[in-house]
C-alpha cells in the first residue's frame, strides 16, 4: 500500500482503489484461509485513511454480497462495483458471496438509499452522469415490472 500511495503522490494518475476479497474455493490456494468479513472492513477504513491520496474507494458487490457491500459505505468506501458478464462466473466458481449475481440500476441504487447514502451513477472518469431519488428507482422499478 505505501508503494501505491507514493506513486500516487508522484503521477496523481490513479482514479480508485479497488480491494479484491481473495476467494479460496476450487482452486490452488484452497488451503489458505480467506478473511473474515471483520478483516474486510478493516481494509476498507485503513485503505480510505492511509490512501487520502486516492480519490475513490472501490467495493466489488459480487465479490462481498450485497449486504457486505451496503457495510463497506460506513467503513469508507465511496463507490460500489459489479458489471455483471462472464467475468463474474470466476469469482462465483471461486465461493463468492453471490453465487448468480445480478443487479439492476434500480436494485443497486436502492441498496445505496438503504443505507443513506446518495447513489450517482458515474462514467469511466467519475463524471456524473445521473444521481438517483427514491422517486427514480420507484419509477425504474414499475417501468420493469411492466416488461
Amino acid at each position: 500500500m505505501e508503494r501505491l500511495r507514493k506513486l500516487q503522490d508522484e503521477t496523481k494518475g490513479f482514479n480508485t482503489f479497488i480491494p479484491l476479497k481473495f476467494r479460496n474455493k476450487d482452486n490452488d490456494m484452497s488451503n489458505v484461509p480467506e478473511s473474515s468479513v471483520i478483516e474486510d472492513m478493516r481494509l476498507y477504513a485503513i485503505s480510505r485513511l492511509y490512501l487520502d491520496n486516492f480519490p475513490h474507494l472501490k467495493a466489488y458487490w459480487p465479490m462481498l454480497g450485497r449486504k457486505n457491500a451496503q457495510l463497506t459505505l460506513s467503513f469508507g468506501v465511496n463507490d460500489l462495483d459489479g458489471t455483471i458478464d462472464d467475468s463474474t462466473k470466476i469469482y462465483s466458481m471461486a465461493g463468492s458471496e453471490e453465487q448468480h449475481p445480478s443487479l439492476t440500476t434500480a436494485e443497486l441504487a436502492s441498496l445505496i438509499l438503504q443505507v443513506k447514502r446518495e447513489p450517482v451513477e458515474r462514467d469511466t472518469l467519475y463524471s456524473e452522469i445521473k444521481s438517483y431519488s427514491e422517486e427514480d428507482i420507484r419509477e425504474m422499478e414499475m417501468r420493469s415490472s411492466l416488461n
